[in-house]
């Protein structure tokens, strides 16, 4: 009996020999392994940003990201290997590999844990993908139950955090799904995969799954909200900065029928000296639904197109044109690309029309879209590009549509990247045109990297109802902390019809959701008015004097105050990797009230939001509620702890960590100013560029320390990458109760040499809002540095 128990114990002792944990080799970025034939590669791109990639041993594959552009980088690497684990550690975190399970866990260097991929968390379930073999790749993690995720783009569930759900990742009219979570323990996860994806967080685990040949993903430690964008940013390419006037009010709707139409609406706003600096052409000027998209212009209705460009730029305007990824079978374009194997073969809008999208992956099929759209459209003098349906909208769907080959591979392994392919086509080729104009492109989808694309993503087609408004808000932090920075959203809502019944634009309840949609607009990165069924421009809401008409005005009249703030804030994007609307967490992540704070953001960094959600319309003695601007409308707010806050409007200071009840009449968003909080406050104009900046209000809000950068340059043209450009740096001490005024930086043509600045030292009886306000001091600057106590 014990000759048997020893042999065994000796046949046991060989098959461990026989199981002992693979081994493994460095490479010049982080290591490879196999484990259990799975090959795993861990590449660090910097000390903070580590690339995993797993895939099944043996199976050749080659990937090139779309999204990613950055490479992996050397770093000075400590390995060690202890029995079966191997822990590689960078200057910023470490993983631990275990080289039985093929387990990851990531950690910051004290050892705490970060994120820890699931026991087993690696599946692979072959899939044959249109004829090729592929997977089914489920990628597994297992978070704490009290940790916070955001992100996964534009959600419109009007959830703030995204736990505790299943998510079809696919991109449509309404959702704009990136796989990039944030986590509350400061970490980010980027799943570089871009068929449509299923997302799981339960209590078992926090998962992505879809087609692909490899399970690829990039995990980011920041310790920090903000650097967490910033190393998405990285990754997938910086935002080049926007026109000047692109920050201006833009007027459309569905849609202009003909040029003098369009004309005459820039025409009206000069003459109401409403101020405004984009106008919109939406779809079908180019005839029937067999020429979609035929980038040509129906001859009677615009007669003369550039004429029509010449006339809005005589205004001192600036026009927009649609086009479609789908082309119509009679038009040029479907049969170029159809004699080339260049159009994939499904349907897409209008419905019945036999519209079919190009082949956006393929280079050549977006060489040809460009000389069609160049010589139709962008030679008449455009400024800036409508893409929309760039999902693209599918309609009719079959099975089969999804195995439809593409330059890439079938049309499933890659369709959420759609209108990144598509915005690059339009943005390369612009730019290898002219560097006079920046590219501006508005698009109803977006993927992850689409920032370097000179791209602004709206929201879809909403209905114009306050829950949709309410949606809006999370949906737009969600997608800012994704890594895009440009977002807006159809002011008053796309589909407004219900409203038609009384009287449309003339109904006090449509005035009202309107109205408040426009205070929202007026504070996110484009205000842009928008949506069929009622017309939306100003004086189809009344006229001056009327409360709806001044409570539009008021907003547009804020958003142009407001450009040198605004422009200044897209530098910091652009140089800083920063956003326009933050939510509230990355800010404040110490303040664990704001974890599913979902209906308030920030604004740059100063500005803290709070857009009226619920209506105040009674149906009964309406308009002597709304013509008296009612006190009686109040919005719940929790101001943020860690801070002073003053109001926007009237300048009471208020301590952060409460909540608060803010009258909120019609003609006023609820709007905080962060201590510390330097705003510069442009002149009253009529367009972006009428006036220069000689002229400054310069609003310190006392409290705290704080700085701000005043950026400016040619404003439409890429001579900034140049260094064509300058800044002024202005510094407020709150002890000394002074503020400095840097050197100013860099020069560029056209640049003032010399300019007043009117200081504001703000308090609750200094004046604010849109009023002009007593200076505590005027100041001549002729870009030498200052130094003024207040």
């Amino acid at each position: 009996m014990r000759k048997i128990i020893y042999l065994s114990f000796i046949y046991l002792s060989i098959w461990m020999a026989s199981c002992a944990p693979d081994e493994y080799e460095k490479t010049q970025f982080g290591l490879k392994a196999t484990v259990d034939s799975t090959e795993i590669e861990v590449q660090f791109f910097s000390p903070e940003i580590v690339r995993i990639i797993k895939s099944k041993q043996g199976f050749n594959f080659e990937k090139k990201s779309l999204s990613v552009i950055k490479s992996p980088e050397a770093q000075l690497l400590e390995i060690n290997k202890k029995g079966q684990l191997i822990t590689v550690k960078s200057s910023a975190l470490q993983l631990t590999l275990d080289l039985v399970s093929g387990k990851i866990e990531f950690a910051d260097l004290n050892g705490n844990e970060l994120l820890a991929e699931k026991e087993a968390g690696s599946i692979f379930t072959p899939f044959d993908d249109a004829g090729k073999a592929s997977f089914t790749v489920k990628q597994a993690f297992a978070l704490e139950n009290d940790e916070a995720l955001y992100g996964l783009g534009q959600i419109q569930n009007g959830k703030l955090m995204q736990r505790g759900q299943t998510l079809e990742m696919k991109n449509s009219n309404l959702n704009i799904t990136i796989p990039y979570f944030y986590s509350s323990k400061g970490y980010a996860l980027y799943w570089d995969n871009y068929a449509a994806n299923t997302f799981v967080d339960n209590d078992e685990e926090t998962s992505f799954e879809a087609i692909g040949d490899c399970a690829d993903y990039y995990f980011m430690y920041s310790g920090i909200g903000t650097k967490a964008v910033a190393q998405m940013r990285d990754l997938t390419g910086q935002a080049p900065m926007m026109p000047l006037w692109t920050f201006g009010y833009w007027q459309s709707k569905e849609r202009y029928k003909n040029q003098d139409e369009l004309v005459n609406v820039l025409k009206e706003y000069r003459k109401l000296q409403v101020p405004i600096d984009g106008m919109i052409q939406d779809w079908q000027y180019w005839g029937k639904d067999s020429m979609w998209n035929a980038m040509t212009w129906k001859p009677i209705e615009y007669p003369n197109p550039k004429v029509m460009a010449d006339q809005v730029h005589g205004m001192n305007g600036h026009l927009m044109v649609v086009a479609w990824p789908g082309f119509g079978p009679l038009t040029k374009q479907y049969k170029e690309f159809e004699s080339k194997g260049m159009l994939i073969n499904f349907d897409t809008w209008p419905p019945n029309g036999g519209t079919k999208p190009y082949d956006v992956y393929n280079p050549e099929a977006r060489d040809i879209y460009w000389d069609y759209l160049n010589k139709g459209v962008f030679s008449i003098g455009t400024d800036a590009w409508w893409l929309d349906s760039t999902e693209p909208d599918h309609i009719n769907v079959k099975e089969s549509d999804f195995v439809e080959p593409t330059f890439l591979g079938s049309y499933q392994s890659v369709s959420n990247a759609f209108s990144l392919e598509h915005t690059k086509g339009i943005y390369d080729h612009q730019r290898e045109m002219t560097s006079e104009k920046r590219v501006y492109i508005l698009t109803r989808s977006s993927f992850a990297g689409q920032q370097r694309n000179g791209a602004n993503s709206w929201s879809g087609d909403t209905g114009s109802s306050w829950e949709n408004l309410g949606k809006q808000i999370p949906a737009a932090v969600n997608f800012s902390l994704s890594g895009i920075p440009y977002w807006n959203a159809d002011i008053g809502g796309f589909f407004a019809g219900r409203y038609n019944k009384d009287g449309g634009a003339k109904n006090p309840e449509y005035q009202e959701l309107y109205v408040r949609w426009a205070q929202f607009g007026a504070l996110t990165p484009m205000m842009r008015s928008h949506g069929t069924d009622i017309p939306r421009e100003i004086y189809q809401f009344g006229k001056r004097g009327d409360w709806a008409f001044d409570a539009i005005e008021k907003m547009i009249k804020l958003r142009y105050r407001m450009l040198p703030y605004l422009y200044s804030t897209a530098w910091q994007v652009t140089s800083n990797s920063g956003s326009f609307m933050y939510a509230l967490p990355l800010l404040f992540p110490d303040d664990k009230k704001l974890a599913d704070l979902n209906d308030e953001y920030v604004f740059g960094q100063s500005l803290l939001v709070a857009p009226v959600i619920k209506p105040m319309y009674t149906g009964k003695n309406n308009d002597k509620v709304f013509s008296t601007f009612s006190k009686t409308h109040s919005r719940r707010i929790y101001l943020p702890a860690g801070t002073e806050w003053f109001d926007f409007w009237t300048g009471e200071k208020l301590a952060g960590g409460q909540e608060i009840n803010r009258e909120a009449p019609i003609d006023l968003i609820p709007l905080y100013v962060k201590a510390g909080s330097i705003l510069p406050w442009g002149p009253e104009v009529q367009y972006a560029s009428e006036k220069k900046w000689d002229d400054l209000e310069i609003r310190i809000y006392p409290g705290a320390d704080g700085e701000f950068t005043l950026y400016e340059d040619e404003g439409d043209n890429y001579n900034y990458e140049k260094g064509a450009y300058s800044t002024i740096s202005f510094k407020w001490d709150d002890a000394q109760q002074t503020l400095s005024i840097s050197d100013r930086k860099g020069e560029f043509s056209g640049m003032l040499s010399e300019r007043q600045f009117r200081l504001i030292l703000v308090n609750s009886i200094s004046g604010t809002g849109l009023g002009e306000n007593t200076a505590v001091r005027t100041v001549t600057y002729i870009g030498k540095a200052l130094s003024e106590k207040l």
